[in-house]
């Protein structure tokens, strides 16, 4: 964690003296989706609305600090990524991301520059983030589908909390002297394998489970499994993502001038 805090805080020590001080303001709307147990490899499948506010402090024409607050809708069921029809599991979740994020741009950038006024842009950082899946309003964690409950092999309940691994790349275009513009795509690597309620084995007896018995028929939907039986890979962890647009209206901080070619001095 030490290395990560100082791999952020050195871009700002170094790009300082360069900084165009400006500070962007804004709002996010797109869709958010999942990659997991329940959907392997199909990136946008059953992607759902999501939205979120962004602040950018821009230390340069190359660098800039992000702070994000996302809120999206994630979804998996075994019926439509058809991986595993046996399993027949499904989720549907909200999830909150609030995300650190230092961003580089190909080229210079400065909102409002008639020169400078579209980039491509790359992006890393650190996120929190809360979910708690769900199956028809019923809460996953809360029955321990995997066994958690009673101790089975030694489980305990998941937390509904987590750190993620943001990255991406977006691109970035200037309206007008205050509006940018930016579309953007970026993963999450989740260091939990449990967003989808879904990661080790099975702990009931197919043939035993009562179908009325909620927390038991979840666990097993085609009441046709053993105990120990594979429900999941605990060796991979889950991942999400948000991809969208974003409006942002700058603010100038501190004023500073440069000369221009014909020797007038342009404020920025």
């Amino acid at each position: 964690m030490k290395r990560i805090l100082i791999l952020f805080i050195l871009p700002f020590i170094f790009h300082s003296v360069l900084a165009q001080n400006t500070f962007e303001v804004g709002l996010f709307g797109g869709g958010s989706y999942y990659l997991g147990d329940l959907n392997p490899g199909k990136h946008f499948s059953q992607t759902d609305l999501a939205y979120g506010l962004v602040c950018r402090y821009n230390f340069s024409s190359r660098w800039a600090f992000k702070f994000s607050a996302y809120r999206g809708k994630i979804n998996g069921d075994d019926e439509i990524s058809k991986t595993n029809l046996s399993r027949d599991l499904r989720f549907t979740s909200n999830i909150t991301d609030v995300s650190a994020i230092l961003e580089l741009n190909f080229l210079n950038y400065i909102t409002g520059s008639t020169i400078n006024f579209v980039s491509p842009y790359i992006f890393v950082g650190i996120a929190y983030f809360h979910f708690n899946p769900k199956v028809d309003d019923i809460k996953l964690q809360s029955i321990g589908t995997e066994g958690q409950n009673i101790g089975y092999d030694g489980r305990k309940p998941y937390h509904l909390n987590g750190i993620a691994i943001p990255f991406g790349f977006g691109f970035k275009y200037s309206l007008n002297e205050r509006l940018g513009f930016a579309l953007e795509w970026g993963m999450r690597k989740a260091f939990s394998d449990y967003i989808d309620d879904v990661s080790t084995t099975y702990y009931l007896d197919g043939e035993n489970i009562n179908p009325n018995n909620t927390a038991q028929y979840l666990s097993d939907p085609t009441l046709d499994h053993k105990p120990g039986m594979q429900r999941g890979d605990p060796k991979t962890k889950d991942w999400y993502a948000f991809a969208g647009i974003t409006i942002t209206y700058k603010f100038i901080l501190f004023k500073k001038y440069r000369c221009n070619d014909f020797g007038v001095r342009r404020k920025y």
